[in-house]
C-alpha cells in the first residue's frame, strides 16, 4: 500500500490508524508507507520488548537502636541484591519504633544532609546498582515532622521524596487509639517517579 502524505506526522498517523485497524482484524502491517518526506517509516511498529524486573520486598525487625536498624536494612538490601533483585523496597518507619514518641527522636533532616538512614540507602543503592525505595523514615523539615519515603537510583542519587499524605489515625473506643497526626504533618501531593 502506498500513501502520498504531506508530512512525516501524517504518515505516522496513517500507519498508527492502519495498525489499529489491522490489529483488530488480527493482521499486521507488512508494507512500507511512503511519504513525501525523506524519512522512512518502518514496516512493522512493534511494542518495546517486555522486561522482567526482580523486586525485593523486605520486612525488618525494628528495635530501639537506630544504628542497629540501619545495619539491618543495609544487610537486607545487600542480600536482596545478591539474590538478583533490581529494586529493593523497605517497610514504613524502618529506622525506628512505630510510635509517636519515637518519631521526633529518630527524625532526620534529609535536605540538610543530617540523615544517616538516607545516606546509607544512597550508598547501598550505588554499591549494589539497585533502585531502593526506602520505605519511610521520620523526616524533620522546617520545624515539622513527616513520614517520608525516598527513592534512590542505581547510582545512589535521590530520584524522589514522598511525604505521606494520608496519615494513619484510628480510634476504636476501649481497644486502640493511635494518631500519626498527633506528631506528623501530612504531605500535600502525590509522587510519581521514573526509575
Amino acid at each position: 500500500m502506498s500513501l502520498k502524505l504531506g508530512s512525516l506526522a501524517a504518515a505516522s498517523a496513517a500507519v498508527a490508524a492502519l495498525a489499529c485497524k489491522r490489529a483488530r482484524k488480527g493482521g499486521a502491517i507488512l508494507r512500507v508507507v511512503r511519504a513525501q518526506s525523506t524519512a522512512r517509516v518502518p514496516d512493522v511498529i512493534a511494542p518495546p520488548p517486555q522486561q522482567k524486573v526482580k523486586i525485593a520486598l523486605c520486612q525488618l525487625k525494628v528495635g530501639t537502636d537506630k544504628d542497629t536498624n540501619i545495619a539491618t536494612a543495609k544487610k537486607a538490601i545487600s542480600t536482596a541484591a545478591a539474590e538478583g533483585a533490581r529494586m529493593v523496597i523497605l517497610p514504613e518507619m524502618w529506622n525506628c519504633p512505630y510510635a509517636n514518641e519515637s518519631f521526633p527522636i529518630y527524625a532526620e533532616d534529609i535536605d540538610a544532609g543530617d540523615a544517616p538512614s538516607a545516606s546509607m540507602l544512597a550508598e547501598a543503592a550505588k554499591e549494589h546498582s539497585v533502585v531502593v525505595v526506602g520505605g519511610s523514615i521520620p523526616e524533620r523539615h522546617e520545624g515539622s515532622l513527616y513520614n517520608t519515603c525516598c527513592v534512590f537510583s542505581t547510582t545512589g542519587e535521590i530520584l524522589a521524596k514522598h511525604r505521606k499524605v494520608h496519615l494513619f489515625d484510628i480510634n476504636i473506643p476501649g481497644k486502640i487509639s493511635f494518631k500519626e497526626s498527633d506528631t506528623l504533618t501530612a504531605g500535600d501531593q502525590g509522587t510519581v517517579v521514573d526509575t
